[in-house]
């Protein structure tokens, strides 16, 4: 004997997955703006502190550098990180349902990391040959290399906090 399930029945599950799908991207912003504010550290503390959040602003703005302040700079800088805690719990998700488990205190180490590592090399690449080339000749030329070594930096830290603060958010949910 066949289980008919009611159309209705399968469109409330459908909705359900879907609303914690969206909960699940929703703690992945969570995550990456947390991400983003403990990156804010090591920007302030290299040469070219906040230059690639305002390098990012002015592209957005499509105004050049001196015309971006550090209210917009601060605010791109942070809602990119919130968009990559999402690309990171969409990436965790897919990972997660394809990989093999192995479990390392108690959570599901590895989607984390490769969730992290997709994360880290995305907004470098994006920076990188998509942003900062955008910017105006007089940076791209001048501080190109300098830009990129500090924002890799900073990357490597923002995918720090992300290892860190993923599953400690999402332990008991993922």
């Amino acid at each position: 004997m066949l289980l008919q399930v009611s159309p209705l029945v399968a469109v409330t599950a459908a909705l359900s997955n879907l609303g914690t799908l969206a909960g699940r991207l929703a703690l992945g912003a969570v995550v990456g703006l947390a991400a983003a504010v403990v990156m804010d550290i090591p920007m302030w503390r290299q040469d070219e502190g906040f230059t690639p959040a305002y390098i990012a602003a002015s592209v957005i703005r499509k105004t050049d550098l001196d015309g971006v302040d550090f209210l917009d700079a601060n605010l791109v800088h942070h809602i990119a990180g919130l968009l990559s805690g999402v690309l990171y719990a969409a990436v965790y998700l897919l990972a997660d349902a394809v990989l093999p488990e192995l479990p390392l205190v108690g959570i599901d180490f590895t989607p984390h990391l490769l969730s992290m590592v997709v994360v880290v090399v995305s907004i470098n690449f994006l920076f990188s040959y998509f942003v900062l080339p955008r910017a105006g000749r007089s940076i791209y030329e001048e501080r190109a290399t300098a830009v990129r070594g500090q924002w890799l930096r900073s990357s490597v830290v923002f995918g720090a906090a992300l290892l860190v603060l993923g599953p400690a958010l999402f332990a008991g949910i993922l």
